[in-house]
């Protein structure tokens, strides 16, 4: 089946553009002009990426990737912003909102087909792992959960592929080029400012039952991941 991609952008010219490059390769399309039509169409079907437009008239595209990742239903649905700032600091506010990559305009197709599938490679769950343990914290590789005893912990897509990168790879340290390159691909572009957010992330997931202190940062090179001695 293919993945289905739910559009919200408001300027038509530029979302029937990008309807028509994702058709082309093989997505299921649907399309929205506003936060609220965004919202009516996820009730209808849940999309497996929203391609979501940092300016939307009325509720502004970084306000609803909020308000999508607060939602425990909804979290799990990566999202790439499309947004004319180009600036770093607003391209970190966007990954800050939970969004999972971002694309500038101007910007081709291919590019953002580009994106969609690396973006849907890294959060798919891996098939065929057994569930690895590390003091009381469960990762399921094939149910793609997180556990510490009873209690469930909330992970972003992106933030669960980096702890199971971390978790099968303990006592290592590795570079933020390094992180990029096993987590997010080489075949990406993603700035390595990019890591430190998703670690924060990460680390205020694992917060509520202590384990965020088995992800250690080394100064002056990158991270660790460490049981407690």
């Amino acid at each position: 089946m293919a993945a289905s991609i739910l559009i919200v952008e408001d300027e038509a010219p530029i979302r029937e553009m990008i309807a028509m490059g994702l058709g082309r390769a093989g997505f299921d399309v649907r399309h929205a002009d506003s936060a609220e039509d965004a919202e009516a169409a996820i009730r209808l079907t849940r999309p497996d990426l929203i391609l979501l437009d940092w300016m939307l008239p009325g509720r502004s595209g970084l306000e609803f990737a909020r308000e999508v990742k607060r939602n425990p239903d909804l979290r799990d649905i990566p999202i790439i912003m499309l947004t004319a700032r180009g600036e770093e600091e607003d391209r970190v506010r966007g990954l800050d909102t939970g969004a999972d990559d971002y694309v500038t305009k101007p910007f081709s197709p291919r590019e953002v087909v580009a994106r969609i599938k690396a973006v849907l490679r890294r959060t798919l769950p891996t098939a065929g792992e057994n569930p690895i343990e590390v003091e009381g914290l469960c990762l399921d590789p094939v149910s793609h959960r997180v556990n510490a005893g009873e209690r469930t912990v909330d992970l972003g897509p992106t933030e669960f592929r980096l702890l199971h990168f971390f978790m099968t790879h303990q006592e290592r340290v590795f570079t933020r080029t390094q992180l990029l390159d096993n987590v997010w691909g080489t075949n990406v572009y993603v700035e390595e400012r990019t890591v430190d957010v998703h670690v924060r992330r990460l680390r205020k997931g694992l917060a509520p039952t202590g384990h965020d202190e088995l992800v250690q940062t080394v100064r002056g090179t990158g991270y660790r991941f460490s049981a407690r001695r």
